[in-house]
């Protein structure tokens, strides 16, 4: 994987049609001219590649962390892929992920996988509202353990509930670096350099006028 890898990943996203162009509501009301859903990534070689896109991130931001933390319910193959990819490039980690409702029987217990314990990193999708990151931070604070960062695949870079983006918000809430796979940035830089995708960039690009962040 080239050090160009966030270009790459858009490339990736496009083909695998997680990346799709057109008119999408999100959950704020707004109507976004692209849509990114992690969901899409459906398949053993794809969900292959996301992981491999995910510890070039994570190496490259240089983050110090011990082990990894999936929230229910995407951040399991997440955190899954991403452990395994670490792995096959000389590093491995511990992971767990939590239950939606916590089991009685057998194990007990809200977390599956290893003991949460020292610096976890959080594995997540896209950062909206900042409840996972909330939610996540809660379980491995609880454990006696202390939660380091967060990755996720795109950050959309649009303001949330302030001025600033969700991803801004969850760095001053919680004080945790947020490491993102790609951004709104590299769609515009990527859609820039194809004549072919002009339309596309130009509705992305008012829509980052309309209602991106303030940094």
């Amino acid at each position: 994987m080239n050090t160009d890898f966030r270009q790459d990943f858009i490339q990736f996203a496009l083909e695998a049609k997680v990346l799709r162009f057109g008119e999408f509501k999100t959950k704020a009301g707004r109507l976004s001219p692209y849509f990114f859903n992690t969901g899409l990534f459906n398949d053993g070689a794809s969900l292959r590649r996301l992981g491999q896109f995910y510890a070039k991130a994570i190496s490259d931001s240089g983050i110090t962390f011990d082990m990894l933390y999936g929230p229910a319910y995407k951040g399991i193959p997440l955190v899954s892929t991403t452990a395994v990819a670490l792995a096959e490039q000389g590093r491995n980690v511990p992971f767990c992920f939590n239950r939606k409702e916590a089991k009685d029987h057998g194990e007990g217990g809200n977390t599956v996988g290893a003991p949460l314990s020292a610096r976890v990193l959080i594995i997540d999708d896209v950062i909206s509202a900042g409840t996972s990151v909330r939610e996540s931070v809660d379980i491995i604070r609880a454990a006696g353990a202390s939660p380091c960062g967060v990755v996720i695949c795109f950050d959309r870079m649009e303001r949330g509930r302030t001025e600033v983006s969700a991803v801004d918000d969850v760095r001053d809430a919680f004080g945790l670096e947020v490491v993102s796979i790609s951004t709104l940035d590299d769609l515009i830089g990527f859609l820039g350099g194809r004549p072919e995708l002009a339309r596309q960039l130009h509705s992305v690009d008012d829509y980052r006028k309309r209602y991106g962040a303030t940094t």
